[in-house]
C-alpha cells in the first residue's frame, strides 16, 4: 500500500504546472462538496410542525449549527492565518470526524436536546474552507482553481439536498439519521481528496514572484495589514455580510421558498444550482486571462456590483409577475453568487497580488466570514420575532431588495477606495507595507 502511495505521489509531482492546477481545482471542489454533506444535509427536510419552546424546530437547528460555525470563523482569524503547512491534512481529517460525531449524536439523542449537538457539528466545519484554499492560493492559476472550488458552494448545496431527499424517499431513512448517513457517503471521498492535496506540488518560484509569497501571519502583521487597508476592508466586510445573509437564508430555507413558489421535485435543487454553478464558473474563470492585477481587481468589483443589480432587478420583475418563480430563483441565485463567489475565490487573492503583500488570504477572509455569519445569525433570530404571516419566501424577497441597493452602492465606494489607494502608493517608500512590500510597480502575470 505504501509503495502504491509513493508511486501515485511521484506521478503527481511529475505533472506540469497546468496539469497540477487542474488536479488541485477538481480535488478542492470535490473536497469541499464532500464537506457540505456534513453541514447542509439536514436542510433537505422541513422538520414540519416541530417546535422548541415555541420556536420552529428547523430554525433552532440552523441557528445552533450557525452559532458553532460563527464562533469557528472568529477563531479561524488566528488559527487559519497562523497555520503551518505541515499540519493541514491532519487538521482537515480531525475536523470532519468531530463534525460527523456531532451528526451521530444528533441522530441518537432524543428531541429536542439533540439540536445541541449541531453546535459540535458546526464548529469544526468553519475552518475547512481556509485549510483547503491554502493549498490553492499564491499560484498563477489561483483564479481558476479558486473559482472551481467556490462553485461547490452552489453546486454542493443542491446536490446534498437532492441526495438527502433521495435517502429519505428511496430507503425510508428518517430525517434525523439522514444527515449522518449522507456524511457516510462522502467520508472516504473527503479523505482521498485531502491525501491528493497533501501530496500535490506547492507553488513554484515563478508563482511566488507573480502573486507574492504566502506566509503565516502573527498578530503584529495582522494589525498592520488591517490598519493599512482599514476603510476598504470595512466596506468589503459590510458588502460580504449582506451576501452571506442572503446566501444563508436561500441555502437553509430553499425548500420553503420552493414551496411558496409551488414548484416540486427533489431534482429542482441540483438543476437550478447546477446551472448557476456553470455560469458563475465561466465568468470567474475568464479573469485568469487578465494579466494586470489592478485591472482584474477592478473587474471583480464590476462583477460584484452587477450581481447585486441582477438579484434586485429580477426580484422586482418577479414581484410584478413579469417573470415566473423558476426564472426568478435562477436569476436571483445567479446575481447572488456572481457577487458572493468572487469574495471566496479571487477578491482577496488579487488584492494581495495588486499591493504586493507577503501575507495570506486566511486572515482577511476569516475576518469577513466571522462578521458575515454574525449578521446571518442575527437575521435568523430577528425573523423569529416577526408575525407568522411573514414566510421565509417573503422575508427573503425583502432582504434581496435591501441588500441589492446597499450592496451596489458600497461596491462602488469600495472600487473607488482601492483605485485611490493604489495611486497613493505609487512611488511610496517600501516601509509603508513592511515587512511584506517586495517590489514597486505593477506586476503582470504571464
Amino acid at each position: 500500500m505504501m509503495e502504491l502511495n509513493q508511486r501515485i505521489k511521484r506521478r503527481i509531482n511529475r505533472l506540469d504546472e497546468k496539469s497540477v492546477a487542474i488536479v488541485l481545482a477538481v480535488t478542492a471542489f470535490l473536497c469541499y462538496t464532500s464537506m457540505y454533506s456534513f453541514r447542509k444535509s439536514f436542510t433537505a427536510s422541513a422538520f414540519a410542525n416541530d417546535t422548541i419552546f415555541g420556536v420552529d424546530y428547523k430554525v433552532c437547528m440552523v441557528v445552533i449549527q450557525m452559532l458553532g460555525y460563527l464562533l469557528s470563523k472568529f477563531y479561524g482569524i488566528k488559527f487559519i492565518s497562523e497555520s503551518k503547512q505541515r499540519n493541514r491534512g491532519r487538521y482537515l481529517i480531525g475536523l470532519i470526524c468531530i463534525s460527523w460525531i456531532g451528526l451521530l449524536a444528533f441522530a441518537v439523542c432524543p428531541r429536542p436536546w439533540n439540536v445541541v449537538f449541531l453546535f459540535i457539528n458546526g464548529f469544526p466545519l468553519g475552518m475547512v474552507w481556509g485549510l483547503v484554499f491554502s493549498y490553492l492560493e499564491g499560484r498563477r492559476f489561483t483564479e481558476i482553481m479558486g473559482a472551481v472550488m467556490s462553485v461547490s458552494l452552489i453546486f454542493a448545496s443542491g446536490l446534498i439536498k437532492t441526495i438527502g431527499r433521495w435517502l429519505m424517499s428511496s430507503f425510508h431513512v428518517n430525517e434525523f439519521w439522514m444527515p449522518f448517513l449522507t456524511g457516510l457517503l462522502f467520508f472516504l471521498p473527503f479523505v482521498l481528496c485531502v491525501w491528493i492535496l497533501e501530496n500535490a506540488p506547492g507553488p513554484t518560484e515563478e508563482d511566488k514572484k507573480l502573486r507574492t509569497e504566502r506566509i503565516a501571519m502573527d498578530s503584529k502583521m495582522r494589525k498592520h495589514f488591517f490598519k493599512t487597508f482599514m476603510p476598504g476592508i470595512v466596506l468589503t466586510i459590510i458588502v460580504y455580510t449582506m451576501l452571506t445573509i442572503l446566501r444563508d437564508v436561500r441555502d437553509n430555507f430553499e425548500v420553503e421558498i420552493w414551496q411558496m413558489l409551488h414548484v416540486k421535485g427533489a431534482g429542482i435543487f441540483a438543476k437550478v444550482d447546477g446551472t448557476i454553478s456553470l455560469i458563475v464558473l465561466l465568468l470567474v474563470s475568464c479573469l485568469i486571462m487578465v494579466k494586470n492585477n489592478l485591472k482584474a481587481f477592478k473587474l471583480i468589483h464590476y462583477m460584484i456590483i452587477i450581481g447585486f443589480l441582477t438579484a434586485g432587478i429580477s426580484t422586482y420583475l418577479f414581484t410584478k409577475q413579469w417573470i415566473d418563480g423558476l426564472s426568478w430563483m435562477l436569476l436571483v441565485g445567479l446575481g447572488l453568487y456572481m457577487a458572493y463567489i468572487p469574495y471566496n475565490a479571487i477578491f482577496f487573492e488579487r488584492m494581495i497580488a495588486t499591493y504586493r503583500m507577503k501575507s495570506n488570504i486566511g486572515f482577511v477572509m476569516y475576518m469577513a466570514d466571522s462578521i458575515g455569519y454574525l449578521g446571518s445569525f442575527l437575521i435568523l433570530v430577528n425573523k423569529e420575532f416577526m408575525p407568522n404571516s411573514v414566510t421565509w419566501g417573503n422575508y427573503f424577497i425583502q432582504l434581496v431588495f435591501l441588500a441589492s441597493i446597499i450592496g451596489a452602492i458600497l461596491g462602488i465606494f469600495s472600487l473607488l477606495y482601492f483605485i485611490r489607494k493604489k495611486e497613493q502608493m505609487k512611488g511610496s517608500d517600501d516601509e509603508l507595507l513592511a515587512p511584506w512590500h517586495t517590489t514597486k510597480g505593477e506586476v503582470q502575470i504571464s
